[in-house]
């Protein structure tokens, strides 16, 4: 019994050896791994690096950024200040938040600073792309790509945008299940991106699987660059060769095939464009070029689509002011939605308070986080130096929180847009949806024009059962609920079938929100459109 005691103290001793050992390991580990991002800053300048931590070993604060979402960056400035530091991505970084930090960024570019995304997000998009370009390359790329997202081409794409909106529509009414808003998002503008913008005529079976495929890009194009089995990176690798197989052989098809098209989609004006500028391009660089302008149109407008339909459910005050809006412009009427042909974009111009109402959504739910950009030169930003090889990410989101020219910051308020306050012109940096700079998202037009059909379309939904008995097909069993999970990825509306077409007039009482923008985020905390 005595010596079977001394094992055990024997064995739990050694345990606890081993345990203060690591313990003590992790921690000197930890603090060279900070001294040795410290002795990267500039000898130079007087000034000191910004508060921070630099997390662990090789990994950094990655694995907390990817649990807490959009949490990581507020809590870190509550407690750092504005402009802090830490590690991401296998990258330093710094990150910036308020009007004039992020103004000294984006009219920095080229000379204080030059785009640099995450190596996964570099190596996945490709190399082909406006995003990754920079200098005169970034700028030839932009003309080519601005005619996609000219006047008359948002013109053509108009009548296809609406049509696809409406079908989808039709099938939410007819669901007899919960709606899961985020997702039929993703689905409604891959569709749009995929039907309109490139004008693809895949089956509806391979455009199934051909979104399940990039779903699975887009979940790992913010990742860390370790190609391993299984890992994150490597999925993205793989989905990204099935994508672009995939869009070669459409790609081919589309080229073949140019008879009865009524319009010019954007992968036609992309071909001519460059042809324009005297240099045709290359398949992969078409590839490349296709596989960007879904990555814009995806994402982003989903989460600002769902932010505003939650937002339509949650204000029935906001949708009867849309609703006289329209009804003034005589695009309300009792035959519920508008007919193809009466939308125009003279016509959408002209309704200030949707653009309200638009505008305050991509305020209070910014689908864009911020955007990622490379020291040039050592810099002053808040006090600090902003060491030179470092990596540099602006807050949109934050920023518009925290911005002083809002009142009531947390507020869904369209008015404050509207003439009279017009909150928004009191700071040219205060508001940025889109970015800024040299930069400015190019798709920016595209993505107000889609969201301003889709709030037409929702507004009318319904409309002409106001004062009458409402037909049996626009009845709800019950009052539905929006009941999302911790992120925007599980918002869903509940209430048996829908009504035809989503008439939201009686969708109030009991609904239980919980607005997207605000839980944690979906992965990707910037978006390479900002281009």
């Amino acid at each position: 019994m005595l010596f079977e005691g001394l094992e055990l103290v024997s064995a739990l001793a050694t345990l606890a050896a081993c345990l203060v050992s690591v313990t003590l390991l992790l921690a000197v580990s930890q603090q060279l791994w900070q001294l040795r991002w410290a002795a990267t800053r500039d000898k130079s300048c007087k000034l000191p690096i910004p508060k921070g931590s630099m997390g662990f070993p090789l990994i950094g604060e990655t694995g907390h950024w990817l649990l807490q979402g959009s949490g990581f960056q507020s809590s870190r400035r509550e407690k750092y200040g504005n402009v802090f530091k830490t590690h991401l991505l296998g990258r330093p970084l710094i990150r910036v938040t308020g009007a004039e930090n992020v103004r000294k960024i984006l009219m920095g570019e080229h000379h204080l600073v030059s785009t640099e995304w995450p190596r996964s997000t570099r190596m996945l998009l490709g190399p082909n792309t406006v995003s990754n370009s920079i200098g005169d390359i970034h700028r030839n790329k932009r003309k080519v790509f601005s005619k996609i997202f000219s006047h008359e081409a948002l013109e053509s794409y108009l009548p296809k945008i609406q049509l696809v909106i409406q079908d989808t529509l039709r099938a939410w009414s007819s669901h007899p299940e919960a709606i899961n808003v985020y997702q039929e998002a993703q689905k409604l503008t891959f569709r749009m991106a995929i039907r309109v913008l490139l004008g693809f005529s895949i089956p509806e079976e391979d455009l199934g699987h051909l979104f399940e495929v990039y779903q699975q890009f887009v979940e790992n194009v913010f990742s860390l660059p370790v190609d391993l089995p299984f890992s994150g990176y490597r999925r993205g690798i793989q989905a990204r060769q099935t994508l672009q197989k995939g869009l070669e052989k459409a790609i081919r098809e589309k080229l073949q095939c140019t008879q009865g098209k009524d319009y010019s989609d954007a992968l036609d004006i992309l071909i001519e464009s460059s042809k324009e500028h005297g240099k045709e391009m290359t398949m992969q660089e078409l590839k490349d070029g296709t596989l960007e302008l879904i990555f814009a149109a995806y994402a982003t407008t989903a989460s600002a689509s769902t932010s505003l339909i939650m937002q339509l459910l949650k204000h029935p005050a906001v949708l009867e002011k849309l609703r006289e809006e329209l009804r003034a412009k005589g695009l309300l009427h009792s035959g519920g939605c508008p007919c193809e042909g009466t939308l125009r974009l003279d016509t959408l111009s002209g309704l200030h308070y949707l653009d309200c109402v638009i505008k305050e959504v991509m305020r209070l739910f910014t689908p864009v986080s911020g955007g990622y950009r490379t020291v040039l030169q050592t810099f002053e930003l808040d006090g600090f130096q902003i060491p030179k090889g470092w990596s540099v990410m602006y807050s949109i989101r934050d920023t518009h929180d925290t911005a002083p020219v809002f009142k009531d910051v947390n507020v869904f308020d369209p008015d404050r847009f509207g003439q009279a306050r017009s909150e928004d012109k009191d700071g040219r940096f205060h508001y940025l949806p889109f970015g800024g700079g040299v930069r400015t998202c190019l798709g920016k037009h595209l993505a107000k024009l889609f969201l301003k059909v889709l709030a037409v379309n929702l507004c009318a939904g319904g409309a002409g059962a106001r004062g009458r008995e409402r037909p049996p097909s626009l009845a709800l069993p019950c009052s539905p609920t929006c009941k999302p999970a911790p992120s925007q990825k599980g918002a869903s509306l509940r209430g048996g079938a829908l009504p035809r077409p989503l008439p939201l007039s009686s969708l109030s009482g009991s609904q239980q929100l919980s607005p997207p923008g605000k839980g944690p985020a979906p992965r990707g905390p910037a978006c390479p459109s900002q281009c």
